[in-house]
């Protein structure tokens, strides 16, 4: 089940894992059809074990994203379907929206404000554009509006009626992904590439062009190895989906931490060193919020 523009995240289940081989040469269990969520749609690898996740945690919830049924297409923010159906492994039922906006770094903050909406922590939703600005979801749900004038005059002004809606949450997120990216999300990440990989890492390569990929999962083996799950949108606005891995087909859609001298997915190759996370790590025990006053 997709998840529309006005219906809010957290109203439906979810969870996922993909197949991963180990060097045993076990053959990795294949995807759960019917599985509608991250966790239930793939297993972990033979022999290894999901990272803990507390719950409410942001690891929990990226387990938990809703999977559209198995074998469904990616499709654009204009319905056309993307050129390329040879690469996911699975698609994540959330809205992409009727504008060219959410792209891959807008994918990933758009995982992380639903997160932190689902559990009222409006004052934590907060992302930086491309000249530095910082744009608050919660001045915004206060009636604040944004105005860009130019590179560098953007400004706060009044405008609009307090709304915290989740179509309010919506409208915010399209103003953030007009004039943020992939330049400005990684200069707001820390470099965590000397970490295990961890759910909710963000391999990312700032640029114009540039791309971001979010980690949904991790599993680990005994002897210390992480594999992990990548999700993205890319160009132009496309639904999120589950990427395979193209380099070891037969891992289905998990990589390994480490395992080649690059990071090659379908449609990008990062540096080990592109790993980041957010500065200030999500509560796993969080308070409810509301909107700043």
């Amino acid at each position: 089940m997709r998840i529309a523009h006005g219906m809010p995240l957290p109203l439906l289940p979810f969870l996922l894992l993909a197949a991963f081989a180990p060097a045993t040469g076990q053959i990795p269990e294949k995807p759960d059809p019917i599985g509608n969520t991250t966790a239930a749609r793939f297993a972990p690898p033979p022999g290894a074990t999901r990272v803990s996740a507390a719950p409410g945690s942001f690891a929990a919830f990226l387990r938990q994203l809703p999977l559209m049924p198995d074998g469904a297409s990616v499709h654009l923010f204009n319905g056309e379907l993307k050129g390329r159906q040879d690469i996911h492994a699975a698609v994540i039922g959330i809205s992409v929206g009727s504008k060219d906006l959410q792209q891959c770094a807008d994918a990933v903050m758009r995982l992380r404000a639903e997160h932190l909406y689902a559990q009222r922590r409006y004052d934590e939703i907060h992302f930086n554009f491309t000249n530095g600005f910082r744009a608050d979801f919660s001045r915004w749900a206060n009636g604040q509006r944004i105005e860009v004038e130019g590179a560098h005059g953007t400004r706060w002004r009044p405008g609009g009626r307090p709304d915290s809606s989740y179509a309010s949450l919506l409208s915010y997120l399209d103003k953030v992904f007009t004039y943020a990216g992939t330049a400005s999300l990684s200069k707001e990440l820390v470099n965590c590439a000397d970490k295990p990989v961890e759910p909710g890492d963000v391999f990312i390569r700032g640029g114009h062009p540039g791309h971001a990929m979010i980690v949904v999962d991790v599993a680990a083996f005994p002897d210390g190895r992480r594999a992990f799950l990548l999700a993205q949108s890319y160009m132009p606005a496309q639904e999120i989906h589950v990427v395979k891995n193209p380099g070891h087909p037969e891992l289905g859609a998990w990589f390994i931490q480490d395992g080649d001298d690059r990071l090659y997915t379908p449609e990008w190759t990062f540096n080990w060193e592109d790993r980041r996370q957010w500065p200030c790590p999500l509560r796993k025990d969080p308070p409810v919020r509301g909107v700043a006053r």
